[in-house]
């Protein structure tokens, strides 16, 4: 399994970051080819390593195919698109593969 993992720093409004995120991203979002589920951790506080992280968020993928598919897919341009419209220099962006433990 991979997934597409995004983590935003603390934006100057949280609130309205929160409205947008919920309201006009999770919808584009979702709209992904291949996605099988979305996961959003809200940071309550961080223990250790570097502060201000606001939000984590992970868009899971049944493979690397699917994965790479969907980011070649234009729904992806539409949320990427979207994501530099509210989020520009809060987000950083990973590509993780799911390892079993």
């Amino acid at each position: 399994m991979y997934k597409l993992i995004a983590l935003y720093k603390t934006p100057e409004e949280p609130d309205a970051f929160m409205a947008h995120y919920r309201d006009i991203h999770v919808p584009l979002v979702h709209k992904l080819p291949g996605l099988q589920k979305v996961e959003l951790t809200k940071i309550v506080n961080t223990l250790m390593g570097e502060q201000g992280n606001f939000l984590l968020a992970e868009m899971y993928f049944a493979d690397e195919a699917s994965y790479k598919a969907a980011m070649k897919s234009p729904e992806n341009a539409a949320a990427g698109k979207d994501v530099g419209s509210f989020a520009a220099g809060l987000v950083t962006l990973m590509k993780g593969e799911v390892l079993k433990v």
